[in-house]
């Protein structure tokens, strides 16, 4: 059982599963970790800084056990704390001199909230400057300070005060402190940004905000958590431009990788009564973390070798890394960072891997955690993407790394970036599913269509929800799949669809036939149809939600829903207030289907008025519509239901009934026909209600009729009844192949509007008296490509996007075919309209 994932942080302990990082490590020794297993990693991440001389240094295990053998006392406030004294002191020698006095923390946001604290006090001003992209700890006020928007939001940050300007520009700051004189206590800031991607601003900076800083009265806050305590090669970054902050900040590394400890070290203008005597921590100044304190900066500043040792090991890795940069120059955009704290920037476009998942990843920034994953997993490497920059991985690895082990670091680097970068989606990934492939893959298709030139305003916009139908559709986007079994591409998918955010995966633009114009993008849902229809209902709706979303945010004024984002959205009823207009698009879908059968009697010689018609899913608001529109036209319906759920199916099934009834009434009453339909004719001997009553009175009529007498069947019994139709329309939502070649009567006609499609393979094959026909299949106007594998013909596209499209061309921006109450004969005739209007035509 995984504890953490139980007990502790579900969501957290779901994702390093996904991402098959969730090891359980049982001995850290030096550079090295060790698993349950016995696999041995190195690792380059050294608890983002905290670890200077590794897992387990003796030398601090020596005072730990000497604490322990000499019974000294730890938490012993109010009293005077030697131990802790004797950090200051060491601290206050080691750093600018300028600096006089210690608060000690806990941790590094703890610090930073003292620090706060700490300058609001002295100055009594309320106001806080930090910069974006920062990270300065996830306490309230730390996290206020961290310039990341994610990390703030549902938290109630930042808190009154806190603001934040770009990092590195001098001109920000100085407009800031100008345009609010008087209001800002302080400015937090980083030597280098460490979470923010290992960004480092041009030399002199530091400096120069010094200088900027004291003419406004603001205090310098210098964050030097993850640099401090010789991480880029001195025991402080401030060296480098001889700054003396305000306040200066220190943890991790203070703690020798055993104990948490950090520290606020100010000037003496700064440090006041107000603070000394109103701020204080129970378990700072304990006597163990400061003595291990001491045992740190002891061991970093009277063996000036490993300061020297950590400029020697980050140049030889730095250039080894610009070499590897040089040779997959499509990969790794730069190198970054100082010492031991460095960073790779990674690069991938789209058309760096076209059409591959591996893109799409790089384009959310999911990539660097897998590529974490799989140097973890394949090579034994450990790293970490930086929290901010998710295109950059950290290498911070201890301070006494070996040369030996730089060397296997790089080795793992390059043999990952091999991989890489053959674009080979599936060999790349296997490891998450304890595969591995030896066999390489040359993808049919590795070229990308141009990006077509933006829209202007006289355009119509559109989006149009998609997702993958079945698992073969994930290899029809990355070829590259292909090389994996159905049951192994099943395991993976299912990884990415936890991971993965809706994405834009294509764009066209239509031009009518009378000269309209409408740009869309295509925006997959990452779900198979299995997967949404089997989703928790308000998860399903939430990655709907992202996609449209998604859509508006890039301009779109529609939204039309594809196959299940539909189903599991209630017809668009529960999306209906993002601010957006949306469409199913059922309305046109229906006119498509009864169009092409239409066609196919005609094409048959068969006559509509002596055939039977039956509705498989007729519940449904496809199902509904399509009966609704066939039952002019056809002399008995066959209203068929789902058998799993048959007492509620029947109930719905006989209201649907009564509509169809009162709009055959209704239709005799204004002569929209110069003959009544066949269905109308055989039921007037049993005197139905007038056109006017309620639909209730004709579900009432619907009940007394029998079986024999009617001429609509209700019914769940799809192996009995199928077989008494010359025309079959199926409009389910089930995944399955539900109609058989034994369930259709001998030269049926069969349109298929369900997706996943409903009807088995075995009926093409077995059954060639039976025509088959892919329902709602439309020609586009001009037939544009869409630049994404629908299934279908190169300017061809299905009924629900025609119908957004047209939706779009005529710039009818509102909700259009939501529900059940949306699907109406006055909806189905103006899509109709418009199609015709437009252009669009009907294919079978």
């Amino acid at each position: 059982m995984n504890l953490f994932k139980e007990h502790m942080n579900p969501y957290l302990g779901r994702l390093l599963e996904n991402l098959k990082m969730d090891k359980t490590y049982i001995k850290g020794e030096g550079s090295y970790l060790y698993d349950a297993k016995g696999n041995k990693y190195l690792d380059l991440i050294a608890a983002y800084g905290a670890l200077p001389f590794g897992y387990n240094p003796e030398e601090i295990w020596d005072v730990v056990l000497e604490v322990h053998a000499n019974k000294e006392p730890s938490f012993m406030q109010p009293s005077t704390l030697n131990f802790a004294g004797a950090l200051a002191e060491k601290l206050i020698e080691v750093t600018p001199k300028e600096l006089k006095y210690v608060t000690f923390t806990n941790s590094g946001a703890e610090a930073v909230e003292a620090a706060i604290k700490l300058c609001r006090s002295a100055t009594n001003r309320l106001g806080i400057l930090s910069t974006t992209n920062s990270f300065h700890g996830k306490t309230l006020g730390a996290l206020s300070a961290t310039g990341n928007k994610k990390y703030h939001s549902s938290f109630g940050a930042p808190a009154d005060g806190f603001n934040h300007i770009q990092y590195g520009s001098l001109e920000e700051l100085v407009i800031e402190l100008q345009s609010k004189p008087d209001y800002y206590a302080a400015f937090i800031v980083e030597p280098i940004q460490g979470e923010g991607g290992i960004i480092e601003p041009e030399r002199g900076y530091l400096k120069a905000v010094k200088t900027v800083c004291e003419k406004y009265g603001v205090k310098l806050i210098v964050d030097e958590i993850q640099t401090g305590l010789g991480r880029i090669g001195k025991l402080f970054a401030i060296e480098h431009e001889e700054v003396v902050p305000d306040v200066l900040l220190l943890s991790k590394a203070l703690g020798g990788g055993i104990f948490p400890i950090g520290a606020c070290i100010s000037a003496e203008e700064v440090y006041n009564k107000e603070f000394a005597l109103n701020h204080s921590s129970t378990f700072a100044n304990n006597t163990l973390g400061c003595k291990i304190g001491l045992k740190v900066l002891e061991l970093l500043t009277e063996d000036e070798s490993i300061l020297n040792d950590v400029n020697e090991k980050g140049n030889l890795f730095k250039d080894r890394l610009i070499l590897l940069k040089e040779k997959y120059p499509n990969i790794i955009k730069s190198i970054r960072g100082r010492g031991l704290m460095l960073g790779i920037e990674f690069d991938i476009q789209r058309q760096t891997f076209p059409n591959s998942l591996l893109s799409i990843m790089a384009e959310q920034d999911l990539l660097t955690p897998i590529i974490s994953s799989y140097l973890l997993n394949v090579e034994k490497v450990r790293v970490a993407p930086t929290l901010n920059g998710n295109k950059v991985i950290r290498i911070e690895p201890s301070l006494n790394i070996s040369e030996k082990d730089i060397k296997i670091a790089l080795e793992a680097i390059e043999n990952m970036l091999y991989v890489l970068n053959k674009g080979n989606t599936a060999k790349f990934l296997s490891f998450l599913i304890d595969k591995t492939l030896d066999k390489e893959f040359e993808a049919e298709n590795n070229t990308i269509l141009p990006r077509l030139e933006p829209p202007t305003n006289d355009y119509g916009r559109f989006g149009f929800l998609i997702h993958p139908l079945e698992l073969k559709n994930y290899i029809d986007f990355d070829s590259s799949l292909s090389l994996l079994s159905e049951d192994e591409l099943n395991q993976l998918t299912g990884m990415w669809g936890d991971m993965v955010e809706p994405f834009v995966v294509s764009e066209t633009k239509i031009t009518s036939q009378n000269g309209g114009k409408a740009y869309g993008e295509f925006i997959v849902v990452p779900r198979t149809a299995e997967e949404i229809s089997t989703l928790p209902k308000g998860e399903a709706i939430g990655e709907i939600k992202k996609a449209i979303k998604l859509a508006k945010d890039r301009g779109a004024k529609i939204v039309g829903l594809g196959a299940y984002t539909s189903v599991v959205s209630g017809g668009g009823l529960y999306v209906k207030d993002e601010g957006i207009s949306i469409t199913t698009g059922n309305s046109y879908t229906i006119v498509s289907a009864i169009d092409a059968v239409m066609k196919a009697l005609e094409g048959l010689d068969k006559k509509a008025e002596s055939s039977i018609a039956a509705i498989v899913g007729a519940t449904g608001s496809i199902g509904y519509g399509a009966a609704l529109l066939i039952s002019e036209k056809v002399s008995k319906l066959i209203l068929i239901g789902n058998p799993s759920n048959a007492e509620s199916s029947i109930k719905r099934l006989y209201k649907i009934s009564g509509k169809i009834y009162k709009h055959l009434a209704t239709m005799e009453h204004i002569h929209t026909y110069h003959k009544c339909s066949v269905i109308w004719e055989r039921i007037k001997e049993y005197n139905p209600p007038s056109w006017d009553a309620p639909v209730e009175s004709f579900t009432e009529f619907a009940h007394r009729l029998d079986r024999h007498e009617s001429p609509i069947i209700i019914t769940t019994d799809i192996h009995r009844d199928l077989l008494l139709a010359d025309i079959v329309i199926s409009a389910t939502s089930s995944v399955a192949r539900i109609i058989r070649p034994e369930h259709l009567k001998q030269g049926a006609i069969v349109c298929d509007m369900s997706r996943p499609r409903n009807v088995s393979e075995d009926v093409e094959l077995l059954r060639p008296d039976v025509l088959v026909i892919e329902g709602g299949v439309i020609e586009i106007p001009g037939r544009p490509s869409l630049g994404v594998n629908v299934g279908l013909k190169e300017g061809y596209a299905f009924a629900c996007m025609a119908e957004t499209m047209m939706l779009a061309l005529e710039k009818h921006y509102e909700h259009t075919s939501l529900g059940a109450s949306g699907i109406s004969i006055e909806n189905i005739l103006l899509t109709r309209k418009l199609g015709n209007k437009h252009g669009f035509k009907i294919s079978i």
